[in-house]
């Protein structure tokens, strides 16, 4: 099953990349739950909450640059139904498998991946899901994008309307 998505999104950034709020070249060249090495994607979510959960999932709290987004995305694939999920070859199970990392690394592509990219095959500029970061539940979903830009299907803007992200030069 496909839908929609319009409104707002988040993403709580390493301050060293918040710059660049609209890069997915740390996903590309490294690879990530839903998106195989080579593949640039961005990691959204639709809550701050949620935002801060899947940057800081590892140890201590640490810097953070929270960036807000508007989003107008058609045809994501929507992992919350489970008929189109399995005609996908992949379960919330799946999904949610805890040892994505080590099968990348034995396998070369984790099953995840393998599912992003059955996905981006067939049309589907993302998917929504939800999010296995500690202390979520059920509730809380992640935006995976796989293709955007600034027009439709997949029109993704980061808010910084003061130009809070812009370099300044020095002075």
């Amino acid at each position: 099953m496909t839908i929609d998505y319009r409104g707002n999104l988040y993403r709580a950034l390493n301050p060293i990349h918040a710059r660049e709020p609209l890069s997915g070249e740390g996903a590309r060249l490294y690879g990530g739950r839903f998106n195989p090495r080579g593949v640039p994607a961005l990691y959204l979510s639709l809550s701050v909450l949620t935002a801060l959960r899947e940057a800081n999932q590892v140890g201590s709290f640490q810097p953070t640059t929270l960036v807000g987004y508007e989003a107008e995305i058609e045809q994501l694939f929507d992992t919350r139904d489970e008929i189109a999920l399995a005609s996908q070859g992949m379960d919330p199970a799946g999904l949610a498998h805890p040892g994505w990392r080590d099968q990348m690394k034995t396998k070369g592509e984790s099953d995840t991946q393998a599912f992003a990219r059955r996905l981006i095959a067939a049309g589907h500029p993302g998917m929504l899901v939800r999010s296995f970061a500690p202390g979520a539940d059920v509730g809380d979903s992640n935006l995976v994008l796989w293709a955007w830009g600034d027009t439709l299907p997949s029109r993704l803007r980061a808010i910084d309307d003061e130009n809070r992200l812009t370099p300044r030069s020095q002075g």
